[in-house]
């Protein structure tokens, strides 16, 4: 992805969640030279990784297999003490984070407003294929019960937790707009901890044709030192 790109997802990110009343803590607007100056005190943020993510998944096409993502808050194992994950996502419509599933790591996905949010589910096989099996999981404390492949569409309020080695992939529903989407869970850790049933890129390979807005959550390496 070209760095112009990846500022201008965040600059149109900016703007949806501030129509949406939600809000990013000050440290979200940092410039490189501020990350420089913070950076002894700021090691939780880039530690656990915190912050903003963009990805197109190593598809060249954002807007058709992508996510915008921002982590707000995570712990890290046999790091820290804290045992939770918060993340604020932003999905277009009929644009695909493809199918995957945690090991670890169970998680609420929560339509925080916008349009409709559209997930696929399989349960997984001990060899990381598709079960043919039903998939029953919890919307709002609700068990519900799917057929494999099955589909749920989550409208603005609504909720679906999916615990560990369910498959899924989720887009916005075409015609209803952009999703402003929530995730709670347990702590995050990308590195070790998804299974994507394709091999993909989850993070992008970057063009530096022009400086950083802010920095991503793969900068820090390479930025903050």
């Amino acid at each position: 992805m070209k760095r112009s790109e990846i500022n201008q997802i965040i600059k149109e990110a900016k703007s949806f969640m501030s129509g949406k009343q939600f809000f990013l803590p000050p440290w979200a607007h940092w410039s490189v030279a501020d990350w420089q100056k913070n950076k002894n005190t700021a090691t939780e943020i880039t530690t656990n990784m915190l912050g903003w993510d963009i990805t197109d998944f190593g598809s060249g096409d954002f807007l058709k297999r992508g996510l915008f993502l921002f982590t707000i808050r995570n712990g890290k194992f046999n790091v820290d003490k804290k045992p939770y994950a918060e993340k604020i996502m932003i999905v277009e419509e009929n644009q695909e984070t493809p199918m995957h599933f945690h090991w670890s790591k169970m998680e609420d996905i929560i339509n925080r407003g916008g349009g409709n949010l559209v997930i696929e589910l399989y349960n997984s096989t001990p060899d990381e294929k598709f079960a043919d099996t039903p998939v029953t999981f919890k919307t709002d404390g609700i068990t519900r019960t799917i057929e494999a492949g099955g589909k749920v569409v989550l409208t603005p309020g609504e909720s679906i937790c999916l615990e560990q080695g369910i498959y899924h992939r989720f887009y916005g529903e075409e015609g209803k707009g952009k999703v402003l989407v929530g995730e709670v869970s347990m702590v995050n850790d990308d590195a070790n901890d998804n299974c994507f049933y394709e091999t993909i890129g989850r993070f992008p390979t970057i063009d530096e044709d022009e400086q950083p807005l802010h920095l991503l959550v793969s900068d820090y390496a390479k930025f903050v030192s």
